[in-house]
């Protein structure tokens, strides 16, 4: 290759090593002729300024799509080359032109190629552009094939179909090219600034080619390399912002330091606790967390947890205990890369830790899946590069073990965390949370097991259980002080007392006559005293005295109650209208213009939620209710009052009193907690006793809840193959809860009786096939073997006492299923031990659900039936997967299921799923143009604030982020589809096919 070859070769590789530096000033000074001095540049670059074009506007939120330099407006780079173009190549010695449409586009191509280097990031694409222009006219340059080294693929394949394309013509025209133009052909003395004119040919064929060229190619070099741009901005790949790729590589970096220091036994820890310090800027900015308690330092820093040995911790209600769970588990989840399980006692509180933990999971790159209710995919879903968090309910999480033993998936469960572990000694419910455990510790021995609560007693067997540490602190970030009401008179609990209390005050409060008989107890007074500038807990007996208390206590207030947040408390009132279509309930109506409400689990799941938000929110300052908020979700106050010491018919429980307790005195906001224990003097003696005892211990329920119990467990155990033989099944017995408290539990029998009499029991029913195997006259094996009726029973969580009754009464539903309405399937998929709570208005339910208006949403309310009835529709679909004579329930059932979750009309479904999401914002969201779940993962938080009334900036960011987590499942769902649809399969006959091939 001649000098300016060589000189083009050494550019092109300063430009390499430069290009960063350099920037736009090389790109365009290698365009530049030798003898183009800088004066020329200015002079050039000035003219095109004074063109009278507007200047371009830069916007924040979008830039240009070429960079401040490579506008297609004003800019250095294009004046130049525009300049260039017009002022050099009239020049005699540039007269000398391609003469057909194969030659010009290879002589484009050369250019193309020396100067289009386009590198998406940031949003910005900037053009490098380098080119030689020989002096010599017989020669045309190869382009140097490093131009492309750093070039995008989009760009490479643009190029590849340029040079085919000029392929082609070249081949067409190859015999009429002339590479050697005669050096004394001239041009006209002024050619126009957008055509470059051919010579005249004398041949006819060229005569032709020259008219096709003159029609369809009069562009300049400009438009050319405007169109080069446009085309290689068109095909380039999705562009990202050097931001968030910043903010990506520095957490991926951090979580694989991270990962080093969990491996290393350096008691170095990491920027946050082995976690990327992203996580502690997320803790300060959502939850306000700076700085963690001397007890969770500690605990996070024993080396039991460091050593990955499963632990039991227990603290006082409000200590911080999920926070130190939350902190492991998103160790396991970045570092480790394992999925963690999560199981919480109720659905109110899986939904709140789902709002609680949606936002981490979109900054940290995680899924966060609810198992509660009706939702939770069976299997889950197999996550290519994400793992996943499962949080669950109790029945839901013991469903998702099952699950993943069953596809061998359950070593991919780096961390299971349970939450209020003490119910483990509390009916069914405990049975099942004990299977669950017992299949973990049984068939994975790299799972780690978290157990916490506040009121543990026993520990030592829980311990031998769960082959776990302990853990304990009486730490509680604010004091709670303890008072009885006996009478007019307040005693403070004091355990250096002799009796156990000292006196503390007398109430004051003037009552009159009627007030005095109306509230025997004061409550007014002790309520008073709070709200409603601080909120106030008030539990009662039963659902019924909730309401009762809620009226009388607004009938005695000030009308001054009634000023307080009075707007938010109509819309409130409205919100509750929307999603009970128009109705309310008249109790509610009256007391929460006062700030009052009850809260039981009469309430529908939509009405609770709304309810909490505007207590946790100071719209509501105080709630009436039952025992079963203080294991729901978190809703401190400053004062908790008990209206008795009893729970319905029973007396008050050590741990129940501890929970409701526990509540009082929020962290942050309050200096102290109170509560107050109402009682009579008949039960002094009695509460005393109850305030100084120890907590109450945990036993094993297994034998207790046979057909829940130890039935359920061993027809899951031979049905997932976990043991088949009485040996094994004898093995697992050894390792639960009951193994260990046998002597305790078990009385005249032995562990291994009780084992055989429930197989035999099960094989009696038809859920079991056993064969006996004599080895000899004196040995012999007991295998066992699942039924069909069997499986279906164990994955639908169908009670054993029920399933031959329900099998009977789906076969005879086939016989004259009636699908007018959906009466006839909640008739068949009502449990059989909720019939007793149905109190069902047949008429009302008929005329309003068979006309198919929105009231027909509200069937379970209806009927009478509770929130549990729902996620029990899945068991009359397991039976159907399993049993092929129902397959016409499937989509029958699952469109019931869908109905009685959600209380809405079908377009509102897609906003529903999101968390945060009910029916009043959904119609809302929907009105204002948020119609589907894309809408919403894709709206800007600040915008909805301003669109939706009454919607708080935090709940607009937990909606968002909500909105994107489902849409983000639902990608990676369709993406594992994909590449399973085109994954070749395991037991594809290779040799079939060789040996078709041979003769």
């Amino acid at each position: 290759m001649d000098e300016g070859g060589s000189r083009l070769r050494r550019r092109v590789s300063v430009r390499k090593r430069n290009r960063r530096s350099l920037g736009p000033i090389c790109a365009a000074a290698e365009l530049v002729p030798e003898n183009v001095d800088e004066e020329q540049m200015v002079a050039g670059s000035r003219r095109r300024r004074t063109v009278g074009e507007p200047p371009v506007e830069h916007s924040d939120s979008e830039e240009d799509m070429f960079g401040g330099y490579d506008s297609f407006a004003e800019n250095s780079f294009l004046a130049q080359v525009d300049d260039l173009e017009q002022k050099y190549m009239p020049f005699p010695e540039h007269e000398k032109c391609v003469t057909d449409p194969a030659t010009e586009d290879l002589y484009l191509e050369s250019i193309h190629k020396r100067n289009a280097t386009i590198i998406a990031r940031d949003h910005v694409t900037t053009l490098n552009t380098g080119a030689h222009h020989s002096k010599h006219e017989d020669a045309v340059i190869e382009p140097e094939t490093d131009l492309l080294y750093d070039v995008p693929s989009s760009q490479v394949l643009y190029f590849e179909n340029l040079q085919n394309s000029s392929n082609e013509l070249d081949n067409q025209f190859s015999k009429k090219k002339d590479w050697n133009l005669p050096s004394h052909q001239t041009a006209k003395d002024k050619w126009p600034p957008n055509c470059i004119e051919p010579p005249q040919q004398n041949d006819a064929s060229s005569s032709k080619v020259q008219t096709s060229s003159d029609a369809s190619r009069r562009r300049s070099l400009r438009d050319h390399l405007k169109s080069a741009m446009t085309e290689n901005a068109k095909a380039q790949a999705p562009v990202f912002s050097k931001t968030n790729q910043l903010k990506e590589t520095l957490l991926f970096e951090e979580i694989n330091v991270a990962k080093k220091m969990l491996e290393s036994p350096s008691d170095d820890r990491g920027p946050f606790y082995s976690l990327p310090s992203k996580v502690r800027d997320l803790y300060l900015q959502l939850k306000g967390i700076e700085n963690l308690y001397e007890w969770q330092h500690t605990c996070l820093t024993l080396s039991s947890v460091q050593e990955r040995k499963n632990l039991i911790y227990s603290l006082p209600t409000s200590g911080g205990k999920t926070l130190v769970a939350e902190i492991l588990m998103l160790q396991e989840l970045l570092c480790r890369r394992k999925d963690v399980v999560m199981i919480l006692p109720y659905v109110a509180i899986v939904q709140e830790k789902i709002s609680g933990l949606s936002i981490f999971g979109m900054e940290l790159g995680f899924f966060v899946e609810e198992y509660a209710g009706s939702k939770g995919k069976f299997p889950p879903v197999r996550r290519r590069e994400k793992q996943s968090l499962y949080i669950a309910t109790i029945e839901k999480g013991h469903s998702l073990v099952n699950s993943l033993i069953e596809m061998g998936r359950i070593s991919a469960l780096g961390l299971v965390v349970v939450d209020e572990l003490h119910m483990i000694g509390e009916g069914s419910r405990g049975a099942v949370l004990e299977m669950t455990l017992a299949k973990i510790l049984y068939t994975s021995k790299t799972t780690q097991i978290i157990g916490m609560s506040a009121t543990l007693n026993n520990v030592e067997d829980l311990q031998e259980f769960l082959k776990a540490e302990y853990y304990t602190s009486q730490f509680r970030p604010v004091e709670l002080k303890e008072y009885l009401k006996i009478n007019d008179e307040l005693y403070e609990v004091d355990s250096k007392a002799e009796s156990g209390i000292t006196f503390s005050r007398l109430l004051t409060y003037k009552y009159s006559d009627t007030l005095k008989k109306m509230d025997p107890d004061c409550l007014i007074a002790l309520v008073t005293e709070v709200i409603p500038n601080y909120s106030c807990l008030v539990f009662c007996p039963t659902k019924k005295n909730c309401e009762n208390v809620a009226e009388m206590i607004c009938k005695f207030l000030s009308k001054d109650y009634l000023k307080h947040r009075e707007k938010e408390k109509s819309e409130m009132i409205n919100n509750l209208k929307n999603i009970s279509g128009g109705n309310i309930c008249p109790v509610l109506k009256r007391t929460i213009p006062f700030g009052i409400a009850y809260h039981h689990s009469g309430l529908t799941s939509d009405e609770r939620k709304l309810l909490e938000e505007a207590y946790s929110t100071g719209v509501l300052c105080l709630f009436t209710c039952t025992s079963t908020l203080a294991a729901g979700v978190n809703l401190p106050a400053r004062r908790v009052i008990l209206r008795a010491p009893y729970v319905a018919k029973e007396f008050l429980k050590r741990n129940q009193y501890k929970q409701m307790i526990g509540r009082a005195g929020r962290a942050g906001i309050d200096t102290v907690g109170e509560s107050i224990l109402i009682l009579q003097a008949k039960d002094k003696q009695q509460v005393l006793q109850l305030i100084n005892s120890p907590m109450e211990n945990c036993y094993s329920h297994l034998v207790q809840e046979f057909a829940k119990g130890i039935q359920t467990l061993f027809l899951s155990l031979i049905g997932l193959k976990v043991a088949t033989n009485l040996n094994d099944i004898c093995h697992f017995m050894r390792g639960t809860l009951l193994g260990v408290q046998q002597k305790i539990l078990l009385k005249g029998k032995s562990l291994s009786e009780i084992t055989m009499e429930s197989l035999n029991c099960l094989a009696e029913k038809g859920l079991l096939q056993k064969d006996t195997i004599y080895k000899s006259e004196a040995e012999f094996q007991c295998n066992f073997q699942i039924t069909k009726l069997g499986r279906a029973s164990f994955k639908g969580m169908i009670d054993l006492a029920y399933c031959d009754i329900l099998y009977r009464d789906l076969k005879k539903g086939l016989e004259g299923l009636v699908l007018e309405s959906l009466l006839h399937l909640v008739y068949l998929a009502t449990p059989y031990d909720m019939v007793s709570q149905c109190n069902p208005d047949w008429m009302v339910y008929f005329r309003q659900f068979s006309q198919l208006s929105p009231a027909e949403q509200k069937v379970a309310a209806l009927v009478g039936v509770s929130e549990s009835f729902i996620g029990k529709k899945a068991s009359g679909q397991a039976i159907r997967k399993e049993l092929e004579e129902f397959w016409v329930y499937e989509a029958l059932l699952v469109e019931l299921t869908k109905k009685l979750t959600y209380c809405v009309k079908a377009e509102l479904i897609p906003l529903m799923e999101v968390t945060g999401v009910l029916e009043g914002r959904a119609k809302q969201l929907y009105s204002a143009g948020y119609k589907s779940l894309i809408h919403l993962a894709n709206a800007d938080p600040e915008v909805l604030i301003k669109t939706v009334n009454h919607l708080s900036r935090r709940q607009a960011k937990q909606i968002v982020s909500s909105a994107k987590m489902l849409l983000h499942e639902k990608a990676e769902a369709l993406q594992e589809e994909i590449e399973e649809l085109l994954k070749l399969p395991s037991d594809f006959p290779d040799n079939v096919a060789s040996s078709t091939e041979q003769p």
